[in-house]
């Protein structure tokens, strides 16, 4: 059970509304995670967009999920985890790739450096190491890139926090935190 309340369209006053119709009508739903954020109309305006902007550059759904379920799996939160599942399906994502995510390893060689280098943010708080970055040019990532990737690990931080300080209830196909195999 939530140890956060989700703002409700009934509960809601006229701003949270206003953004949870908007929410709805771009998503056709409106995840539990982003009802918690809507006790602050300026954090979930500020997460949306910051989540429009990420999701406008130069990376795309399928490593972007990578990262998100990598970092799920890493900071162990269930919420995301099923969310970002779900999405990394959608994305074109099969059982076999959400594996090698959560493990911190991709199918895809360049998708793996980005996994693994968005992994070795949270572990070090962002002291990574030359060989690190160095491995991301290698791989073809630009600086854009290596931007955009730290700006996912933030991102993904928020998220993971929230969902786990809330434990927020999970409104997608629930995966547990077991360890990928």
């Amino acid at each position: 059970m939530s140890r956060i309340t989700t703002i409700t369209n009934e509960t809601a006053n006229t701003e949270q509304l206003n953004l949870l119709t908007a929410i709805q009508n771009q998503l056709g739903m409106v995840p539990n995670f982003l009802r918690v954020f809507a006790h602050s109309p300026d954090a979930l305006t500020a997460f949306l967009g910051l989540h429009h902007i990420a999701n406008h550059g130069s990376l795309d759904a399928s490593t972007r999920e990578r990262i998100a379920l990598a970092l799920a799996q890493q900071n162990e939160c269930e919420y995301c985890l099923s969310a970002h599942t779900a999405i990394g399906r959608k994305a074109g994502l099969n059982s076999a790739e959400i594996e090698a995510n959560r493990a911190g390893n991709s199918q895809d060689a360049k998708a793996a450096v980005a996994v693994k280098f968005a992994r070795a943010l949270v572990e070090h708080t962002g002291e990574i190491t030359n060989a690190e970055l160095q491995e991301m040019h290698d791989a073809g990532f630009s600086e854009a890139d290596i931007v955009e990737v730290i700006t996912h690990v933030g991102m993904n931080i928020l998220t993971n926090i929230l969902g786990k300080a809330s434990r927020v209830d999970i409104d997608f196909p629930k995966i547990t935190l077991k360890q990928a195999a």
